[in-house]
């Protein structure tokens, strides 16, 4: 499978990580020496993603700029301009509708992960459906409380939430997109505002959408100060 396009929301101002910096924007925070970002880059670059559309918010022009020559020279660079970056992430995905060729990868702008999650994402067949990597390892995950629960059947996502009580993994935040994917979040729309939760769980109450387990691959969500130590001890796991 080609999948050319990749989207990575960064609209967010990253505000629970400020205790680490606020004089540098979040995906531009440097993980072993390089910007928290070109992981995510390089690892697209990796499975063929020829356009990357990134989702911005405010000061969005200075982090463009910064962020477009990180890309590799036969890639392209394409921000997309959130004026509701204030609202949930639903929202910041939906503001790239008209502008991506799917299936298409979907990253958030704060997650390093392993290029091989790409690898079983783009081994799925049924690209009509959304497809969610996610994981099974629970016992690993840093922030359990704050970690975004999914409880499936088979391969099936059956519910998902923060709240769950009942689970059997962990969304990982990365996905293979249809593009139908633009329709459920509009009907997930309440008061203009929605989530990428909001959209996974109406596509898996009529079976359109997919978990993908990830195995033994890591990932980690860059979300707090802790959270950033962490991710300076485990990014040696990145190679470029």
């Amino acid at each position: 499978m080609n999948v050319t396009d990749a989207v990575i929301l960064m609209a967010g101002t990253g505000s629970r990580l400020r205790g680490s910096t606020d004089t540098i924007a979040k995906p531009l925070i440097p993980i072993a020496g390089r910007p928290l970002i070109s992981y995510a880059i390089d690892s697209f670059d990796q499975a063929g993603v020829k356009t990357v559309h990134a989702v911005v918010g405010p000061n969005g022009d200075e982090l463009a700029a910064a962020v477009a020559p990180l890309l590799r020279p036969h890639m392209r660079f394409h921000a997309i301009s959130n004026a509701n970056w204030q609202k949930q992430n639903g929202v910041s995905l939906l503001t790239a509708a008209g502008n991506v060729r799917a299936p298409f990868f979907l990253a958030m702008g704060d997650h390093l992960f392993e290029s091989s999650i790409l690898d079983r994402l783009m081994a799925q067949t049924d690209v009509s459906c959304l497809n969610l990597a996610v994981d099974r390892k629970i016992d690993s995950i840093f922030d359990l409380d704050d970690a975004m629960k999914v409880r499936t059947q088979d391969n099936l996502i059956v519910a998902i939430g923060k709240k769950l009580e009942n689970y059997d993994a962990i969304d990982t935040g990365i996905f293979l997109c249809p593009e139908i994917i633009f329709d459920y979040l509009r009907r997930s729309l309440k008061d203009d505002d929605c989530s990428l939760a909001d959209g996974v769980r109406l596509m898996a109450a009529e079976g359109n959408a997919l978990a993908v387990d990830i195995g033994e691959a890591w990932w980690q969500d860059v979300d707090t100060p802790e959270m950033l130590a962490r991710a300076e001890e485990e990014a040696t796991r990145l190679k470029r």
